[in-house]
């Protein structure tokens, strides 16, 4: 919720008083890329991260440019905003740039915070999403929120099991939110001839027989870093209208006051998706 505004802000973006997002980035605000809303790309590189390398998020009250602000719509609860701010809109910019169909089958390497977004909205699109993780609990997770099979990759051979889902063609595209060079590596083999594959898991490396795996099967390979502001709101307006009940990808949620609690227990990346929540 916005409770006040800068003296220099546009009269026109009467922010007072509305519900709001931010888009945790802060650029310029004037080159090619801030003004589509694309600010983590500032062509002057003065991008800011608030939470990483700008102050914000775990205060009550957050300064930010109002060209950072996107509307958060009555129909969501702040949860959902806070989601969509960070990995379901990173989920929704992949999904994006595959351009995904509901006729179309989506294999999403990895289940934690953006896999499951990446299952729940391709699932809400009419696609048939195939969800791997080795947790039995993400699994279970992906199945409750539309994933039409789960595979543990310990226990199957992921890529014949991808054919034989597929009728022996591959998935349409795939996207790997595990940063796992295994997963990196087979989200590319298991597309289908002219498929695409998406990368959204940061860091490390993938080693790829270029031939076989992309030129002689006309494979797509993409590269995807979360969203521009545009893309929050058509991500939060696309699960408003939809009724999407993103608040499920909430296993926890937390007062600022158990912060030392909630991280000690969120480093051990064995659980799902946290959340603070303001008094």
């Amino acid at each position: 919720m916005v409770v006040a505004v800068g003296a220099n802000v546009n009269p026109k973006e009467a922010w007072l008083g509305q519900r709001a997002m931010v888009h945790h980035y802060r650029g310029c605000g004037a080159c090619p890329h801030c003004s589509t809303g694309w600010m983590q790309l500032c062509v002057e590189g003065v991008a800011e991260v608030y939470g990483v390398t700008g102050h914000g998020g775990h205060a009550q009250y957050l300064k930010v440019p109002a060209r950072t602000l996107v509307t958060l719509r009555d129909e969501l609860s702040f949860a959902a905003g806070a989601a969509i701010a960070c990995g379901t809109g990173t989920a929704w910019g992949a999904i994006k740039r595959l351009e995904l169909t509901g006729d179309q089958t989506l294999v999403v390497f990895g289940q934690g915070p953006v896999g499951l977004s990446a299952t729940q909205l391709a699932s809400a699109m009419g696609a048939r999403v195939i969800a791997l993780d080795v947790s039995a609990q993400r699994l279970a997770k992906a199945k409750a929120l539309g994933a039409a099979e789960v595979l543990n990759p310990n226990e199957v051979d992921v890529l014949s099991a991808i054919k034989e889902l597929t009728q022996g063609l591959g998935a349409h595209a795939s996207i790997d939110a595990s940063s796992s060079p295994q997963a990196r590596r087979q989200a590319v083999q298991c597309v289908r001839t002219w498929g695409k594959a998406c990368f959204v898991g940061e860091g490390g490396n993938v080693e790829l027989d270029v031939s076989p795996d992309l030129l002689r099967r006309q494979v797509t390979l993409i590269g995807s870093w979360t969203f521009s502001t545009v893309g929050q709101q058509d991500c939060a307006n696309f699960i408003a209208d939809r009724g999407i009940d993103v608040d499920q990808l909430f296993t926890h949620q937390w007062t600022l006051e158990q912060g030392e609690e909630a991280y000690q227990l969120f480093d051990r990346q064995t659980e799902g998706k946290g959340v603070f929540l303001m008094n």
